[in-house]
Order: C-alpha cells, then structure tokens, then sequence
C-alpha cells in the first residue's frame, strides 16, 4: 500500500487525483461485492424444500428453534425438526444413515465426528465454501475457537461440521448438604474429595458424589475420562495405542475405583439423566457434569435444590485441572439429494 501511494504522487496532482478516483472506485466495487450476497438470494433455488433435523431438549437448540420461522419466512425453505434424549441420538443417526432414511442436518457429537466422517455419512463443507452461490462471505472460520473447529468438526483435518452447542464439564454440589456436614467450600482437589468429603457425605441412603458410568460411550468418554486425565492419564498416546496401562492411567481407573463406595448403589447404569436426578433430589451432595444441565437443576419441578445449587470446576488432579469438553457441530448428510443439501448447509 504504501508503495501504491508513493507511485501515486509521482503521476503529478491530476492523475494523483484520478488514480486516487480509481483505487476509491476499486475500493468500493470490492465492498459491493462482498455484500452482494444474501440469504434470500442464496436460498430461492431451494424455496419450497423440506429439510429435517434431530434436536436436544436443551437451551442452544431452544433458542435455534425461536429463529426458524424467521429463515423460513426469509428462504421459503421449510426446516421439521425432533427433538429426542441425547442417548437416544447417536442409534437414530445411525440408523437413519445405514437405511437410507429422511435426515439432512446431522447433528454429530466431538465423540462421533470420526465415525461419521470415516463412513462417508458427512459432506465436507468445502463443497459450500468453495461455491460462490452458498458461501456466505461473512462465515469466518479463523473466528472459530480452534479446539472447537479442530474437536468438533474436523476429522482428519478435513472440516464436516460448524460447532453449534459446546459444553464445558462444571462440579455441582449442594451446598446445604456440604454445611451440614461441616464444609463451607467444595473440595479443590480429587484427592481431597475422597479422603475428606466423602467419608462425611456418606450416611445411610445419602452419598457424596454420583460419576455417571453407564458401559458404553458414557463411561468411556464421562466417567474414564474425569480420572484419566487429571491423573495424567488418557485412553490413548501420541500413536494412537492404548494407554490405559500406563501408571497415570491406572491411577486414574484405581482411584475411579476406591471412589465407587461414596456412590449410589447401581452407579454402574447411571447415564447423565440419573445422576443429574440424584443431585436433584437430594440423594447425592456432588457430581461433575456438563454445564447444560444447570436448566435442570434450576427448575423447580425437576429439582428440589432451590438455593441450595451451587457450581465450581471439576477438582484438580496431580496433573492439573483438567476439565471436560464436549459439543456438537452440525453437519450435512452425504446421503440426502444436492437440493436438500444445499438448503441444510443454508440454515447451518
């Protein structure tokens, strides 16, 4: 730019002004374009297709319904959408993939992105970003989290999905219950939640903390992963091999263990709803969970709480504070037709 402008005032003061005249001009046909797209436009090949899409019973997907009937007014296209429980989501997808069913917006899970990708069921978004009818100038992707992009998307660095509903894994606790039992604050650390707090939090048909674990991806991505990887530990290592056998991994799972009588009985079968419902009802003092279950908890016709909630991080472990983080990203179905496509990535 600079050498732009010195080459300039070198043309003399009327061809300065028409050069400077012309760069303006440039300037302006550039900005005109980039605000040349619109929705409307984009979408008018498309008005008149039905699009359907699974939805959570929880606040993003909420607040996503309420702007519908305006992109359907916009569009003309026509979204239907269910809403079902999470552990319910990732069988119906895959159904729907493997029978040739009616689904267009996929909504994918950061543990699902790789089994969905590596099957061929997600249509990489570069195939709207390239096309000049579809890409909306305004979508930055730069502008995206990266661990966000990276986790929730992107699978073998190809891009399948936009994040749309992002979790972070929170500590609640009932606060009344702690008091009672002689403590003003949660416990900072794992360890100390189990020497300390547990034992005290523990009587009769009352115990300290629910860690949901039911078998399957539950207790692989919830309940494995809140003592892996504080203790230092992981499911995997660089390679991509098994790491459950190293000494931090099988510290974590010890610990998991000795951690297992301060639970409710049956604690092996608890999903998220259960173990959101014991802290609910007053059955337990404390679980770690995603942060989208606050709603729940703060429902009066769910929980009986009240004033009693309260929130802190997951506890430090001798690695650290290692929070959890999970989400979705919304992505295409490779299996729907080109139109249906087209006006899914649309409304992503």
């Amino acid at each position: 730019m600079k050498k732009r402008f010195t080459q300039m005032r070198q043309l003399g003061p009327v061809k300065h002004v028409a050069a400077v005249a012309l760069l303006a001009a440039s300037a302006a046909f550039a900005a005109s374009n980039a605000q040349a797209w619109t929705l409307k436009e984009a979408a008018e090949p498309y008005s008149g297709t039905t699009i359907k899409a699974i939805f959570l019973d929880r606040p993003g997907y909420k607040a996503a319904q309420t702007l519908i009937p305006q992109f359907e007014k916009e569009t003309g296209i026509k979204v239907r959408w269910e809403v079902i429980p999470y552990e319910n989501t990732r069988e119906k997808e895959v159904l729907n993939f493997v029978g040739g069913g009616d689904q267009d917006i996929v909504l994918v899970d950061v543990v699902w992105i790789g089994e969905f990708a590596s099957n061929k069921w997600l249509v990489p978004i570069k195939k709207f970003t390239d096309d000049p009818k579809l890409a909306d100038p305004n979508l930055n992707l730069k502008g995206f989290f990266p661990i966000l992009l990276d986790s929730f998307g992107t699978w073998d660095k190809v891009t399948y999905g936009l994040p749309f509903d992002n979790y972070s894994g929170l500590m609640f606790y009932n606060k009344c219950m702690l008091k009672d039992a002689g403590f003003d604050e949660p416990p900072k650390t794992w360890d100390e939640l189990l020497t300390t707090y547990a034992p005290k939090l523990t009587k009769g048909d009352k115990f300290a903390f629910a860690l949901q674990s039911r078998r399957g991806e539950t207790q692989s991505a919830d309940s494995f992963m809140r003592v892996l990887w504080p203790n230092g530990g992981s499911l995997l290592d660089a390679k991509f091999k098994s790491n459950l056998m190293s000494p931090q991994s099988q510290a974590g799972l010890e610990y998991r263990q000795k951690l297992m009588k301060y639970m409710p009985p049956g604690i092996v079968d608890f999903d998220h709803a259960e173990a959101v419902n014991a802290l609910a009802q007053g059955q337990v003092a404390m679980i770690t969970e995603w942060s989208a279950f606050y709603p729940t908890l703060t429902d009066p016709s769910k929980s009986k709480l009240g004033n009693c909630l309260a929130i802190t991080t997951e506890p430090k472990g001798p690695a650290g504070l290692k929070p959890a983080l999970g989400g979705f990203s919304l992505a295409v179905n490779a299996k729907a037709s080109a139109k249906k496509q087209a006006a899914s990535w649309l409304f992503i």
